[in-house]
């Protein structure tokens, strides 16, 4: 199934009878999404999200196909960043704005798989609006989130795991997908997830492959160390079959160079100041919410260059 335009409207329009207060958008500073989004440690999880989106196969072929990824990988990820922040951290019609925008530019991916890739056959075809993606996509983000806050910065009860879940069907609801296909409750997301990990129709496929071979690849000499911490580190996340179609190495020095780094992220997070802990979007839907106009210098700073970036991207990149 495909999410289509009157799919998603009825989605949104859902949403928007369900919020309260617009300022605050979907969620709002008292919801655990902004208590656990809100750190910027948490961006350390991106590579696990991307290689596990790219490990359906509809997600990699229309990514290598369709998208500037491995041209200006910085224009996706700005993008993405751009879209996501305002779905997460906007009022409700910036929220309602980027989930438009986001199915406008699915609606206009699809092909076929050119090669069988676990249990999908060759000629299968795919949409960025399919309805399985999406789900794949969404657990990956939430899911990953979890883990990495786990693993850095402590473990999250369970009654608050479960609040984070039931809040994050909103966001599914961004995409048009309707709550009732999501699994019920965080228990059962987490089981449909391990089961989805060990199925064949998540396999990392040739054009995962590729794109992920360019994503790991250091862009400078100097750059190599950060890279291999940062690859050994996502190889921790991820789960150990899908580690090695990858090939990404974890052995016994892998290991020891997470495990050394783990005590430096978390001393770090508790000595750096708020301004500097949480992500500038965060900071900003508090203000908004409060009604404050006040825009500190370190945000002014930061939100100048993001325009900045922006542009640039639209300048080089298509939309």
């Amino acid at each position: 199934m495909t999410v289509g335009r009157r799919e998603l409207e009825a989605t949104l329009d859902e949403l928007r009878r369900g919020v309260v207060d617009p300022r605050a958008g979907l969620f709002g500073p008292r919801s655990e999404v902004w208590a656990i989004q809100k750190d910027a440690l948490l961006f350390l999880g991106a590579g696990r999200a991307a290689l596990l989106q790219l490990a359906h196969p509809f997600v990699a072929q229309a990514i290598e196909e369709h998208s500037e990824t491995t041209v200006a990988p910085h224009a996706r990820f700005v993008r993405t960043f751009e879209r996501v922040f305002a779905m997460v951290f906007g009022d409700l019609e910036e929220a309602l704005r980027a989930a438009r925008k986001t199915w406008g530019v699915h609606r206009r991916i699809e092909g076929t798989l050119p090669s069988a890739v676990g249990s999908w056959r060759a000629g299968t075809p795919y949409e960025a609006n399919a309805e399985d993606a999406l789900e794949w996509v969404h657990a990956t983000l939430w899911d990953t989130s979890v883990r990495v806050h786990e693993l850095v910065l402590g473990p999250l009860e369970p009654a608050r795991k479960e609040r984070y879940y039931q809040e994050i069907k909103r966001f599914a609801a961004l995409f048009g997908l309707a709550p009732e296909r999501l699994p019920a409750t965080w228990p059962a997301f987490h089981a449909d997830v391990e089961r989805r990990l060990g199925a064949d129709a998540i396999t990392i496929g040739p054009a995962a492959r590729r794109i992920a071979a360019f994503l790991l690849r250091p862009p400078t000499a100097a750059a190599r160390p950060l890279f291999r911490w940062y690859s050994a580190f996502t190889a921790q996340l991820l789960p150990p079959r899908l580690r090695e179609q990858l090939e990404l190495p974890f052995g016994r020095a892998e290991r020891a160079l997470v495990a050394a780094s783990l005590p430096v992220l978390r001393a770090a997070h508790r000595a750096l100041p708020d301004s500097l802990r949480t992500l500038p979007a965060y900071r900003a839907g508090l203000r908004r919410v409060a009604g404050d106009p006040h825009v500190p210098p370190l945000d002014r700073a930061y939100a100048h260059l993001e325009r900045l970036a922006i542009e640039l991207v639209r300048r080089r990149a298509p939309a």
